[in-house]
C-alpha cells in the first residue's frame, strides 16, 4: 500500500452541559435535538472517508495498516495513541481530575490502564469565558476535603480569563473545570479516565445525579503543584506560513499552522501525523489523491508519506499533532536558536 492521507469522521457525544449548535466548526449541526458536548476526531468508532482504508473504523484501520504507516515510533503499540476533540460547553463541565499511567495502570486495568495528559487550545472565547484549572498555591489535601463539603470547591481553583489562541497543558493529576462560552480543541493520551468530584447538584435524563469518584480523586490530585499558566508558543513566520509549536509532552506534540498561499510539506519522519482544520477550505494533494478540506476535518497522514500540498481558499489554520521524540525535538530547537528557557515553558516532562 503505498502511503496516502485520509479523513477521519467525527462522532458526536451528548452532553448535558453540551450545545445545540456545534457551528462554525460544523456549521451543518445546528438546531440539535439534544446538546453535544464534544466531537470526538480519533475516536477508533471513527470512520475513514477517503483512500485505501475507507469503510474501516479508526480501530480497525489502526491494526490493518502497514507498520511504516504508523512510523517506528508508534509501530509498537498495539492502540491508537491520541485522541483529539472539539468541545462545546454552555454551562460548567464538573471539576474533575485525571489520573496518571501508573496509577491507572494499578487502578484502572479494565478501563484500558492508561491515565490522562491532556492540553486545550482555545479557538475561540466569549468575554466573560473562563476555565477553572489547578489549585490555588499552599492548598492541603484538608482544605479541598473541608472545601468539597461546603460545596466551595471552585474558591481553591486558578481562574483563567480566556483569549482565542491560549493554549494550556493540563498534566494528569491536576483538577479542572472548563465553564461556558468558548470551543476549545483538546489533545490527549487516548483515555477516558474521569474522576468526577463535584457535579453542581446537576442529575442525568434519568433524575439520578451523575456518579462522583471522590477517593479516587483524592487518591491522584497533585497537592503542592506548581500554579497552571498558559503556554507561551513558540512561532515562526514566513510569507508562506506562520508555524508555532504550542506544547509538547512525552505523549504528544501540537503545533498551530497558519497558511496562505501554497504550501508543500515533506513530512516523511517516524511517526505518523494528525492534521485538523480549525478553519478555512482548500484542497489537499498528494501522490496518489487530491481531496477538497474545510474546517472540523481530522486528516491521518501517514510518517511514510514523503510529500503533500495544502492549497488553501484564502487563509486556512490547522493543528499538527504527532507522538514526539522529545531528545530530538529539544536539539531541533536549539539549532533554531530557541534558548533553555524558551523550551522549558513549551516542552514538559
Amino acid at each position: 500500500m503505498l502511503p496516502e492521507p485520509f479523513r477521519i469522521e467525527p462522532t458526536f457525544s451528548p452532553r448535558i452541559w453540551g450545545a445545540r449548535s456545534l457551528a462554525p466548526i460544523f456549521p451543518g449541526k445546528a438546531d440539535l435535538a439534544e446538546p453535544i458536548g464534544e466531537a470526538w476526531l480519533t475516536d477508533v468508532r471513527c470512520r475513514v472517508t477517503t483512500g485505501q482504508l475507507k469503510g474501516m473504523s479508526l480501530g480497525e484501520a489502526w491494526k490493518y495498516m502497514p507498520v511504516e504507516w504508523r512510523g517506528p515510533r508508534c509501530a509498537a503499540m498495539a492502540d491508537f495513541p491520541l485522541l483529539v476533540k472539539f468541545i462545546f460547553p454552555t454551562d460548567k463541565l464538573s471539576i474533575q481530575v485525571h489520573p496518571d499511567d501508573v496509577y491507572a495502570s494499578q487502578h484502572e486495568m479494565e478501563a484500558g490502564g492508561r491515565g490522562k495528559t491532556e492540553m486545550w487550545h482555545v479557538i475561540s472565547a466569549k468575554p466573560d469565558a473562563k476555565v477553572l484549572l489547578g489549585l490555588k498555591p499552599h492548598t492541603t489535601k484538608r482544605d479541598f476535603q473541608a472545601a468539597l463539603t461546603r460545596g466551595s470547591l471552585e474558591d481553591l481553583l486558578q481562574a483563567h480569563m480566556l483569549d482565542e489562541k491560549d493554549t494550556f497543558f493540563i498534566p494528569a493529576g491536576i483538577p479542572h473545570t472548563i465553564g461556558p462560552g468558548m470551543i476549545l480543541c483538546e489533545v490527549q493520551q487516548y483515555s477516558d479516565l474521569t474522576y468526577r468530584v463535584y457535579d453542581y447538584g446537576r442529575v442525568d435524563a434519568a433524575g439520578k445525579p451523575r456518579e462522583l469518584h471522590v477517593e479516587k480523586a483524592l487518591d491522584v490530585i497533585r497537592f503542592g503543584h506548581t500554579a497552571i499558566e498558559r503556554v507561551p508558543p513558540l512561532r515562526w513566520s514566513s510569507q508562506m506560513m506562520t508555524i508555532s509549536l504550542l506544547v509538547a509532552c512525552p505523549y504528544f506534540t501540537v503545533e498551530r499552522w497558519r497558511i496562505a498561499e501554497r504550501f508543500a510539506a515533506r513530512p516523511k519522519t517516524d511517526a505518523f501525523n494528525l492534521l485538523v482544520v480549525l478553519s478555512g477550505s482548500g484542497e489537499m494533494q498528494s501522490v496518489l489523491s487530491k481531496f477538497p478540506y474545510r474546517a472540523g476535518e481530522c486528516w491521518f497522514m501517514p510518517a511514510s508519506l514523503e510529500r503533500y500540498e495544502l492549497v488553501p481558499k484564502g487563509k486556512s489554520v490547522f493543528l499538527r499533532t504527532f507522538v514526539p521524540d522529545l531528545t530530538g525535538l529539544r536539539t531541533n530547537l536549539k539549532l533554531l536558536g530557541v534558548s533553555d528557557t524558551q523550551i522549558a515553558g513549551v516542552v514538559f516532562e
